[in-house]
């Protein structure tokens, strides 16, 4: 009988260690995980660098964020703040002077509406036309400046001035993704969570992402992110840095960027991703490209400085 108890005593410590080690390596898998899989299928990097007010220095910084390690690239068909056809001629120097192919990148653009257009610059598409054909003009000029035969990811850059209206250019994006010419859809600068629903159950493909301010001013969106996390949105964040310099600068942000040995910014980023937000950055100093990546290896912060760091934003 002894034999026999030994035995099953053996045996279970072996499960118990087994089960332990899997469990390690789950654990280390998903915290060293540079991308995730969105409600379309689509593997998009957990970080992404937006390339908003780069100008002239469009094409050199995206081939400088590529080749330290960014994967995803967030752009506009917007004159205004964002030169598209740049962002192109970065990926075609990508793939010519070194190697790097279109298809292992995420690229995502955005329709925006005459009322986020200045008027002065030359616009992407006829004003006169239907609305629907502003957009699909508007698509296609986007795949002309980015060289390309398809976008990862397409976000209505707001919401127009009624739902009716939102919808128009939301079901035009829908017939690119029925052609495969776009892959997945979203919108940005949503900040009412009632809009959100009703887009969401309105739409045929239902979006992937959604991009907006992450600040105080709209209580970081709390609402909205928790829809998200029920319908597997994916919450993409901008002006994440510069919107909350009070976070940056917390004693508690400060002690643990001390103790990991890195910056406040990397320890803002780090739980981002520790609470699932997609953040944008778009900075134009290698050595912030450099770090802002290396939080994508960090380990996750433990659970009691996640919580102490969510009363930060509200939550």
């Amino acid at each position: 009988m002894f034999q026999i108890n030994s035995w099953k005593i053996r045996l279970c410590l072996v499960v118990i260690l087994l089960a332990i080690f899997l469990h390690s390596i789950n654990n280390n898998e998903s915290m060293s995980a540079t991308t995730v899989t969105t409600n379309a299928g689509i593997q998009m990097p957990r970080l992404i660098y937006g390339t908003a007010w780069k100008k002239e220095a469009t094409t050199q910084l995206v081939v400088k964020a590529i080749l330290n390690g960014f994967r995803g690239i967030d752009t506009a068909c917007q004159p205004k703040h964002y030169r598209e056809d740049l962002v192109g001629q970065a990926l075609q120097e990508l793939q010519t002077k070194h190697n790097i192919s279109r298809k292992d990148l995420f690229i995502q653009t955005k329709f925006t509406s005459l009322d986020g257009q200045d008027r002065s610059k030359p616009l992407p598409y006829d004003p006169r036309v239907p609305l629907s054909s502003q957009v699909r003009q508007s698509i296609t000029t986007s795949l002309q400046n980015l060289q390309t035969d398809y976008i990862d990811s397409l976000v209505l850059h707001g919401p127009e001035r009624s739902h009716e209206k939102t919808m128009e250019v939301y079901r035009e994006c829908e017939r690119f993704v029925d052609e495969g010419r776009v892959k997945q859809l979203g919108i940005s600068n949503l900040y009412d969570i009632s809009s959100f629903r009703r887009l969401y159950d309105d739409a045929r493909h239902k979006p992937s992402v959604i991009q907006n301010r992450f600040h105080r001013e709209t209580n970081f969106d709390h609402d909205i992110r928790q829809y998200c996390r029920e319908k597997n949105i994916f919450y993409q964040s901008f002006w994440t840095l510069t919107a909350n310099p009070d976070i940056l600068a917390h004693p508690l942000v400060k002690q643990l960027a001390q103790e990991r040995h890195g910056t406040p910014a990397q320890i803002f980023f780090r739980f981002l991703l520790d609470i699932g937000l997609t953040p944008l950055t778009g900075t134009t100093n290698e050595t912030h490209m450099k770090e802002d990546l290396q939080v994508l290896h960090w380990h996750s912060l433990d659970h009691e400085s996640v919580n102490k760091l969510k009363q930060l934003i509200e939550d």
